[in-house]
């Protein structure tokens, strides 16, 4: 065991420089280092002979040297060195750039093993740079399945290969056992010391599958464990149970109908708050689902207890928005409403701060203010995260410790697939909106070219010229950043001098002041501009019931959920909207996925279709989310896994004394690590 924690210093040719570079791949440790697994592998155990090799596919033959290689020099810097080598079905020419070593090397009337790509042209056949082995030896480099690795300047694959070789042959004895023998038994899973040589050097794909499978379930059922400990640890916590009133009051108030999954959401979240435990709710919906509402109601609830709730919002201006709008909504039942962030005057800030330790507000609605030392709660009931994404658990734990020990409830705009929120969420119970309330219009979707933008930028001037206002999203801030992507800076000023010089544009992008984007997006929200152009800081923004158009470029850029999102922004009054996505890729899947977006306005099926294309690494676009970097496990291919690892971690903590049994401290050690890395 001792070894695992061993520095890479420790093995040959590792020198203080060369574990400088690995560092750089978060390789400190031996135990790093067999930690660190392929991304890929190449097949090379299959044998052809030369006649069978096929243009463009990589293959290994076995051929005698029939010529001595020739060394040219053709310029500084280019050196060719050329032979021929022949098996009992064909000659074969081979080309070396760079690798005058390799006259040394291969010996003419010697046979070796080879492995590379065949290429032609209008001088015949060749491989370049093909790798290469005497026939006599052990095949270290063909002959083997070969693991690619994820690499770094400085580090060939060939290198950390060997490296991890001797890393195995040092510590593989005392790698700890995470999963119990009963466990491995029932599931079909190997030991951990054959899985992780066999992962880094199979001896068959038969080998490999079941290394993967055993290295898959142990990631997933550790993290499904911690969130199970996680879970079981937040509901001994007890909280006086709240007395809940008649919900038809509320809806009486209310000017509008709760949907049906409105109507469930606040069930589930009442039946928390009467069980005498601390909730720990997300609410997960989709774009105009209605969260605002049920947060209102929960909010109610918790003020007809005698108690507080607060409200953390990402930005300044959603701040204020909730406020006006749970202002309208609560204030006829008797809720007092408070606003508390950074850009009130310090007369305003004081004047809140006095109200809410009064507890002369009931809800309170803010930003990052909300946790300063200076607020301070009369009695702090119920916490609310909007768009949770955007919260580190340090910040929603900081505003949970204004009160003793208050009910949180997290709301996201995302919409996740179940499974995915199972274990990225798993420690909260989920409430869906999978619901839009009645008279909520579709945003009509569509996918255009180059060629249409002279007909695109007269529909813009005729929805400006209607009264109404339009997005316009660009994947990059500044020129430069590639030359294939459209900056916002950019084209905000081509469009106000050579397209729209007579209409009102403003720039909105991540590298403003705080200050700065607060002023841009209200002036937006108060109808100064008819054109906003900016970047994805709008993703997940204001409501601007006015905003009727979002014209989005390079959409082939962007993730199908985060173009959703950004759809979102229109669609929010009465009249009809349009989203527009510009895109000059031809690729069929591209094509295929960003289709996909116009068919369907609805978020659960666009966000299955985005985790299938392309993985949950990308699928929130940010790794704020608290996602833990699974190294070999894929959520969206290793389904039935995941499902086996989350049934058998339910299963083992609730009948097992985790923490306390000192078999299973190497277990423990693991979840708390992967949890204090993951901000999970």
């Amino acid at each position: 065991m001792t070894k695992l924690f061993e520095s890479v210093r420790y093995l040959k040719g590792v020198g203080e420089a060369r574990a400088k570079t690995f560092a750089n791949l978060g390789i400190t440790t031996l135990y790093d280092l067999i930690s660190y697994f392929p991304r890929t592998y190449e097949d090379r155990t299959r044998i052809l002979p030369i006649s069978e090799l096929q243009a463009g596919e990589p293959a290994c033959f076995r051929a005698f040297v029939t010529s001595s290689p020739r060394t040219h020099h053709i310029r500084k810097g280019l050196d060719l060195t050329k032979l021929t080598v022949a098996d009992e079905t064909a000659r074969l020419n081979l080309t070396f750039f760079n690798q005058t070593y390799v006259a040394d090397n291969l010996e003419t009337g010697r046979e070796y093993y080879f492995y590379g790509t065949l290429n032609g042209d209008y001088l015949g056949y060749q491989i370049t740079n093909p790798i290469f082995e005497p026939a006599e030896t052990p095949g270290v480099l063909t002959r083997r399945i070969m693991p690619i690795y994820p690499l770094t300047a400085g580090l060939h694959n060939n290198l950390i290969s060997r490296t991890v070789q001797q890393a195995l042959n040092v510590c593989l004895d005392g790698l700890p056992e995470l999963l119990p023998e009963a466990l491995r038994a029932e599931y079909g899973l190997c030991d951990a010391a054959t899985a992780y040589r066999d992962v880094h050097a199979p001896a068959s794909l038969e080998a490999l599958e079941a290394a993967r499978h055993r290295l898959i379930f142990e990631e997933f059922f550790i993290y499904s464990v911690g969130l199970t400990l996680l879970r079981a640890n937040r509901s001994r916590r007890s909280q006086a149970p709240f007395v809940i009133p008649a919900l038809s009051e509320l809806e009486a108030a209310l000017p509008f109908v709760l949907t049906g999954a409105q109507k469930r959401a606040v069930g589930e979240i009442a039946a928390d708050l009467a069980a005498g435990k601390v909730m720990n709710r997300m609410l997960q919906g989709d774009v105009g689902s209605g969260k605002t509402a049920v947060a209102a109601a929960a909010a109610w609830i918790t003020a007809k207890n005698g108690r507080q709730a607060a409200l953390m919002a990402p930005t300044e201006i959603l701040a204020e928005q909730h406020a006006r709008g749970l202002e309208q909504l609560l204030t006829p039942l008797g809720v007092r409403v408070a606003l508390l962030t950074g850009a009130m005057t310090a007369a305003q800030k004081k004047a809140a701060r006095a109200a809410i330790a009064a507890h002369e507000a009931e809800l309170i609605v803010g930003t990052h203010a909300l946790i300063s030392e200076a607020t301070s709660f009369s009695d702090l009931g119920l916490v609310i995260a909007d768009e949770q994404h955007r919260f580190g658990v340090a910040q929603r734990a900081a505003l949970a410790e204004k009160g003793n020990d208050p009910h949180l409830l997290v709301m996201s705009a995302t919409p996740i697939p179940r499974t995915l929120a199972l274990i990225l969420y798993g420690d909260l119970e989920l409430s869906v909106l999978d619901e839009l309330p009645p008279g909520r219009q579709p945003i009509d979707t569509f996918l255009v070219g180059e060629d249409k933008r002279a007909r695109v930028n007269a529909f813009i001037r005729k929805q400006v010229s209607q009264g109404h206002q339009v997005y316009v999203v660009c994947p990059a801030i500044e020129e430069g950043e590639d030359e294939s992507l459209r900056s916002a800076e950019v084209w905000a000023e081509t469009l106000q001098m050579a397209v729209f010089p007579d209409l009102r544009i403003a720039l909105l992008h991540g590298k403003m002041r705080s200050a700065q984007k607060e002023q841009i997006m209200a002036g937006f929200v108060r109808g100064d501009y008819d054109l906003l152009v900016a970047t994805t800081v709008i993703e997940v923004g204001v409501d601007v019931p006015n905003a009727t158009l979002m014209v989005i470029e390079n959409a082939d850029r962007f993730g199908l959920s985060q173009l959703h999102q950004l759809r979102g922004r229109v669609g929010r009054g009465r009249d009809k909207s349009y989203c527009i996505l510009f895109t000059a890729n031809r690729n069929a899947e591209t094509l295929k996925r960003l289709k996909a977006l116009c068919k369907t306005n609805d978020g659960f099926e666009i966000s299955r279709e985005d985790l299938a294309l392309r993985g949950p690494g990308d699928f929130f676009g940010t790794r704020q989310h608290g996602l833990p970097a699974f190294k070999v496990g894929s959520l969206e291919l290793d389904l039935k896994t995941l499902q086996d690892a989350q049934a058998a971690a339910a299963t083992f903590a609730a009948s097992e004394a985790l923490p306390t049994r000192p078999e299973y401290q190497p277990l423990m050690e693991r979840i708390q690590a992967l949890f204090a890395s993951s901000d999970a």
